[in-house]
């Protein structure tokens, strides 16, 4: 019998292939998902054990013991320095052919007015045991000596023999504690530049690289007397028969030269080789979800793409069987039992199924090996390896067996249902089966919960918003997992009632297509004829596009509700403002594309004190006059003016949004609140320093509901410029206030805002800010996430694709009297062409439009659930997305009808007639 099953394959191969193509598109992606989170755990684990250098032993604290210590004993074990570890004497160890102490610092390097900040490594006398490599010169021996990652020389412009200075964050919070801060590296060493690294593994490659310095310069940057007292967790050695270091392997020997140098470590300190701290590494990686929960969340959406392709597996074997009529009833005949038969079909199922399943984890595995030669990944610092697994090829290759047999179960009953006497009736391929009453029932009670859980979520959203319900409060994430079930719940309910509501919905709209001509006509007539394929075949496309439309329309009301929240907190779209801002770069960055409006203004940093005696920080900010204001800000400021003795206010404070009042209706504003001039303020209340003015300045307050032009301080006042010019005030910074339009300029606003801050470059200082950086900031991400879930999803879109396909093709073999009847009768090629053409398009856009309406809903419940927190949800429809994914879909329904129509139009009309 399955010698005639393997028969019958060759014969149908033709109609097998589609589901084949889809099944391999299924599979090649969880192998891939296997195979892509099998290279990042690897990528990610050297990159945690990167720093280890060539060290084949590893010294760090036992966490494991430090449990069960004493609060003296931790404060010990995290205190240590590089003099608790014997550096000396475990140089002169036998077995040591090498040990280096884990230290290393942050770092800014100055040449003249560059600078360039930095992580960098305490030297070691074997190279080897660096975590950087040499790319040219020496490594730092002597005292004062540096080695720069050549990106770093470069942007300085130094050389080999250049001296440089460095500096660290210690030492400016020693120099600015002691009130000599300066530009630069504020009480840096000067050192001399004897070599150039590289960092071929990525290990700095956030940093661009790490400078190795000498010992004496380590002590240096961190402020201690010797190197002896720098700080320092861990040790790398290179034991003589540990491997990894150019001795033979000897575990034996290596674990010897270990147990003497455990006897010098200080207490709860442990030994590990290299090989044990990687797996530590990545097990530690696993253990905080990181590769685990990516393969868990890719691999869904395999599964997801799987399923579909049940859906058009399940619709060849229905067509394959009714084909094999008469042959199955001949085999019955001749003494085939339905066993046989059965089994026939499931065998059938599990041979396509297995070599589908072969030939796409072979393309999974083309598809990660190219990945991996491209390049692709080292561009954004991970080492990536083709790392094979053995769940990489059984998962996929067993889950598109079962799948492909699980779809064929159907036909394989209808198998066993052909009697012998079926042999001798003419072949009737149409499907008129009704949909079962069971399917009816547990679908509509499975949109009903659905809306009951849906509806309960969102009701309960509403109250919290207007404050009578507490419950979202309290358990936010249980009603936001009770909206997602709900949405889950409709979903299935009308995916498997698909088969009831679907071909209706495709005759209605096919009726009016009709009305286009004979073309249109046929097929209209066609879609009918067999309702169950139609529906699972628009349901497959279903499942996909209205994934896609809910990611669409909740990323854009994401994107439409942060900007208005963000709008409404914001009263100027971008700030600029530091100690270090220069007129020539206010300039330039108002000429930017996109900046329609800005004004450039000095600050300076005053205390007040509020009626009710409450201390406020006041960023006083000096412009002309209130017509430079209403240039760019959002605010309502007709009949503003700001004169010599008045002061423009903000209605209510930053940090606490109560309002503003002062006593006697005058604000008095000093460098310390009731100090006449003695004392020092600061530009920003974090960096940089204010000289006192001399006198407080008292001002009547105009209230207006501005918000946010800063979040540094409990307000933001303007006052006239005069103040500064006449020496009321004097300038501690300047602040540049942006209006920005970047669809009128044609740009995004990731571009102004990376423009805008590539402009204050050359001063650390300058902050830039407002609801376009955060804007920016929210839709990168949206874009990210919108893009990376769409891609994922297009698989399963794939595949529906080649499900359409494969349903006029399964249409065209069984129509082929009824096409040839049609040419005879003078139907021309063309015309039969176009009405396939059209069936595909009622197919792909009739299911397209319903998985738009049924995703943009989803969408919409999603962002008030998620959105309602932050502000007045928007509920857009995204007419341009969607209109792009309707046409994508429109014009791959016509190109899978070109195969079947050239196969209709390519048989001449008798042989049709005669094969048929």
């Amino acid at each position: 019998m399955f010698s005639i099953t393997l028969k019958l394959m060759k014969k149908s191969a033709r109609m097998l292939i589609p589901a084949g193509i889809a099944i391999l598109i299924g599979t090649a992606f969880i192998c891939a998902t296997f195979l892509f989170s099998n290279t990042m755990t690897d990528a990610l684990g050297r990159q945690q054990t990167g720093s280890y250098g060539g060290a084949n032993t590893i010294v760090t604290i036992d966490y494991d013991a430090l449990g069960s210590a004493t609060k003296e004993e931790r404060d010990a074990a995290y205190s240590t320095t590089v003099g608790d570890f014997h550096l000396d004497r475990l140089a002169a160890m036998d077995g040591v052919d090498g040990v280096r102490a884990n230290t290393m610092t942050d770092a800014v390097v100055v040449n003249g007015d560059k600078n360039v900040s930095g992580i960098a490594l305490g030297t070691a006398k074997d190279a080897r045991l660096l975590p950087v490599g040499l790319a040219d010169g020496d490594l730092p021996a002597d005292n004062g000596e540096i080695a720069l990652p050549k990106s770093v020389a470069k942007q300085l412009g130094v050389t080999i023999g250049d001296t440089v200075t460095v500096g660290s964050r210690i030492l400016q919070e020693e120099a600015s504690a002691a009130g000599t801060a300066s530009a630069g590296a504020s009480g840096g060493v000067t050192v001399r530049v004897v070599g150039l690294t590289d960092d071929p593994n990525g290990v700095y490659g956030s940093y661009g690289g790490a400078s190795v310095i000498s010992d004496d310069v380590m002590a240096a940057l961190q402020a201690v007397g010797d190197f002896s007292q720098v700080r320092t967790s861990q040790l790398f050695l290179d034991l003589a028969g540990g491997g990894n270091g150019g001795s033979a392997t000897d575990p034996a020997k290596a674990q010897a030269t270990a147990d003497r140098i455990a006897k010098l470590m200080p207490k709860h300190y442990r030994i590990l080789s290299r090989e044990a701290a990687n797996q530590e590494a990545i097990k530690a990686l696993s253990a905080d979800g990181g590769t685990d929960i990516t393969t868990t969340f890719l691999l869904s959406f395999g599964v997801l793409a799987m399923f579909v392709a049940a859906l058009v597996i399940a619709n060849t074997f229905q067509v394959l069987v009714a084909q094999r009529r008469r042959t199955l009833a001949l085999l019955r005949t001749i003494g085939a039992k339905k066993g046989q038969l059965y089994g026939s079909v499931l065998f059938e199922a599990g041979v396509l199924g297995l070599v589908a399943s072969l030939l796409g984890v072979a393309l999974g595995c083309a598809l990660i090996g190219g990945l991996c030669a491209s390049g692709l990944m080292a561009s954004t610092g991970m080492d990536a390896r083709f790392i094979v697994s053995w769940q990489a090829f059984a998962v996929p290759v067993a889950f598109g067996i079962v799948m492909t047999v699980l779809a064929s179960l159907g036909s394989a009953r209808s198998a066993t249902s052909v009697t012998p006497l079926e042999a001798l009736r003419p072949i009737e391929l149409t499907d008129t089966r009704r949909a079962g009453i069971v399917r009816g029932v547990i679908s509509v009670l499975l949109v009903i919960a659905g809306l009951a859980f849906a509806g309960f979520a969102a009701w309960q959203m509403s109250e919290s918003i207007a404050g009578q319900s507490s419950m979202v409060t309290d358990a936010y994430s249980t009603v936001l997992l009770m909206a997602i079930f709900g949405c889950a719940l409709i979903f299935l309910g009308l995916v498997l009632s698909a088969v009831f509501w679907l071909p209706v919905l495709m005759r209605g709209v096919g009726a009016l297509v009709a009305l286009a001509g004979p073309s249109a006509k046929v097929a209209h007539a066609n879609i009918q004829k067999n309702p169950r394929r139609v529906a699972a075949t628009g349901a497959a496309l279903l499942i996909g596009v209205t994934l896609v439309a809910t990611i669409a329309t909740g990323a854009t009301s994401a994107k439409q509700t942060m900007g208005e929240a963000l709008d409404k907190r914001f009263s100027v779209d971008m700030i600029a403002d530091g100690a270090d801002m220069t007129g020539a770069q206010a300039a330039a960055a108002a000429k930017i594309k996109g900046v329609v409006a800005s004004v450039y203004a000095p600050t300076v940093m005053k205390y007040t004190t509020d009626k009710d005696g409450n201390d406020l920080s006041v960023l006083l900010v000096g412009v002309n006059d209130a017509d430079a204001l209403r240039s760019v800000m959002k605010a309502d400021l007709k009949n503003v003016t700001i004169g010599d003795d008045t002061v423009l206010m903000s209605k209510y404070d930053v940090f606490t949004g109560k309002k503003l009042a002062f006593a006697g209706g005058t604000a008095t504003f000093a460098d310390m609140t009731g100090d006449s001039g003695d004392s020092t303020g600061t530009s920003d209340g974090t960096t940089g320093s204010a000289e006192s003015t001399g006198k407080p300045i008292a001002l009547k307050p105009a209230y207006v509901d501005y918000r946010r032009v800063s979040e540094n301080y409990n307000a933001v006042a303007f006052v006239s410029a005069k103040h500064f010019d006449n020496g009321d005030l004097t300038a501690s910074g300047h602040m540049l206030l942006m209006k920005i339009d970047a669809d009128a300029a044609g740009v995004s606003l990731n571009d102004v805002l990376t423009d805008v801050q590539q402009t204050f470059t050359a001063s650390s200082g300058v902050q830039v800010t407002g609801p376009i950086a955060e804007r920016s900031l929210w839709e990168t991400m949206i874009n990210g996430l919108m893009a990376l879930l769409v891609g994922l999803i297009a698989v399963a879109v794939l595949i529906a694709l080649v499900g359409v396909a494969n349903t006029l093709s399964l249409s065209v073999i069984e129509r082929t009297r009824e096409s040839a009847t049609l040419r005879a009768i003078g139907m021309t090629r063309g015309q039969l062409r176009r009405s396939l053409a059209v069936e595909a398009l009622l197919l792909s856009l009739v299911s397209g439009v319903s998985g738009v309406l049924l995703g943009t809903a989803f969408g919409w419940l999603g962002s008030y659930m998620v959105f309602s927190l932050y502000g007045d949800v928007v509920f857009p429809f995204d007419w341009a997305g969607n209109g792009i994914m309707l046409g994508v879909a429109a014009v791959a329904a016509l190109i899978a009808s070109i195969a079947p129509a050239h196969r209709a139009v390519s048989t001449p009309p008798v042989e049709a007639l005669a094969e048929a």
